[in-house]
């Protein structure tokens, strides 16, 4: 929260300077016309690049709040949040206009019914497999009797599906049931993005992430369709976010030095 304030106390000055408040108050009304940002997030056991996870104070916490935060803060609006189990009900949250805004990634099926903007991370799809499962590569995942597992109406569990042939992932609701399905010896694999399945990995004893991917996408932005105003404002903000480091610090807060902001 002091994170957010004073990122807040920092942007607010620059951006009354920079624009009328006539026009700094119709940005903020095309992105949040409740008043309010409300920001869809989705949980996972850790937080990541995309994932949030619950704080010691029960709030959730993770890159996608602190973005929302400072988008909020840029606007000059409350934040709120709402959290969902899987980026599918996500994305059903921003189709509708639930929620004002929200990051997830990208595919086809999603780009049809949310207006995107740019993105801030590559993610690349692959497996963690269980030690029972002795499977060691990508093509030893499509083979018939494995147990794939992976979140329903998810980018991935979709590119999962195209790239198998042999089985078929079973969808589950969030990731927190997947980790326990593969955990228990209910399933043998798990697709999810490398990034959160090298955090996962060490909670599921004797597992290994799989080198290699059967998917590479960006993690981007994303408003309700038919509104213009609210994407142009949404694709500023981000492209500012990724010029003044304000990316790279809400990795860096959250342990992720290594990975790299995009493009």
């Amino acid at each position: 929260m002091l994170r957010a304030l004073g990122l807040a106390s920092l942007l607010l000055p620059m951006l009354a300077a920079a624009e009328p408040a006539g026009a700094a108050s119709d940005r903020a009304g095309a992105v949040a016309p409740t008043g309010t940002l409300r920001v869809g997030v989705v949980r996972a056991p850790r937080a990541g690049v995309f994932f949030t996870a619950v704080g010691p104070e029960g709030a959730p916490r993770g890159v996608t709040v602190d973005l929302g935060r400072a988008f909020a803060a840029e606007l000059g609006v409350p934040f709120a949040d709402t959290v969902y189990p899987n980026s599918g009900e996500c994305t059903d949250a921003v189709a509708s206009g639930t929620v004002d805004v929200a990051f997830m990634p990208v595919d086809p099926a999603r780009s049809a019914r949310v207006a995107f903007g740019p993105g801030y991370y590559t993610i690349e799809s692959t497996y963690l497999v269980s030690e029972a499962s002795k499977i060691a590569t990508l093509a030893e995942v499509d083979r018939p009797g494995v147990r794939v597992v992976a979140v329903a109406d998810t980018t991935t569990i979709r590119a999962a599906a195209q790239t198998l042939q042999a089985t078929q992932p079973v969808p589950v609701r969030s990731v927190d049931e997947a980790v326990a399905m593969l955990r228990d010896g209910r399933a043998d694999a798990l697709a999810l993005s490398r990034d959160s399945l090298e955090q996962i990995a060490p909670s599921v004893p004797g597992s290994h992430v799989l080198d290699g991917n059967f998917q590479r996408t960006t993690i981007s932005i994303a408003v309700p369709p038919g509104r213009p105003a609210a994407l142009a404002a949404a694709t500023a903000f981000l492209d500012r976010a990724k010029r003044d480091g304000t990316v790279r610090r809400a990795f860096d807060a959250f342990g992720l030095t290594r990975e790299a902001v995009g493009p």
